[in-house]
This record gives C-alpha cells, structure tokens and sequence, in this order.
C-alpha cells in the first residue's frame, strides 16, 4: 500500500484520487509518520477478471473421487451409470 504525508496529499488530492480509481489500490495518509487516514476505491460491483490470480492452492487431485469408503461396490457401479445418461435440460 502507497502511503503519503497529509501535505503531499492536499497539494496533489485530484491526482491521488484518480491514481486510486485507475488502479484499485489503497493509499494511506500519514501526519508526523503515523497513520491518520486511509483511501480506497469505492467498489462497483464489476468483477475484473484475473484479480484472485495466485490467491489460492489447490491440492490434490480434483479430478479423482473418493467414494469407494461411503459406498458398496454395487452402489458406485449404479452411480457410475447414472452420471453417463443424459439429462433432459428443464
């Protein structure tokens, strides 16, 4: 987070402002070198694509189930060919 002293802020308010609109970034405003005050963009309700990159891990295999412990064998082999019919669309 950019952080700026109050007199920076007040001779360059519109620019700062602008800056934080543009890019989405907080900024926070300073006096004597301890924090008075934060900024941050109004959000629009506007996803952007992209903005949760790297915020998270997967582990594991996604793809491979695990239901071999909550059911028999011939309960899976009924689910199995339930999943390969197709479904009317409502």
């Amino acid at each position: 987070m950019k952080s700026i002293a109050v007199s920076q802020f007040k001779a360059k308010c519109i620019a700062e402002l602008k800056a934080i609109q543009r890019n989405g970034h907080e900024l926070e405003i300073t006096l004597r070198g301890k924090p008075i005050a934060r900024v941050t963009p109004v959000r629009t309700g506007k996803r952007r694509l992209g903005t949760l990159t790297g915020s998270m891990e997967l582990q594991g295999d996604l793809i491979a189930s695990d239901l071999e412990d909550d059911f028999s064998d011939s309960e899976l082999k009924r689910i199995e060919r339930g999943s390969r019919k197709r479904h009317p669309s409502a």
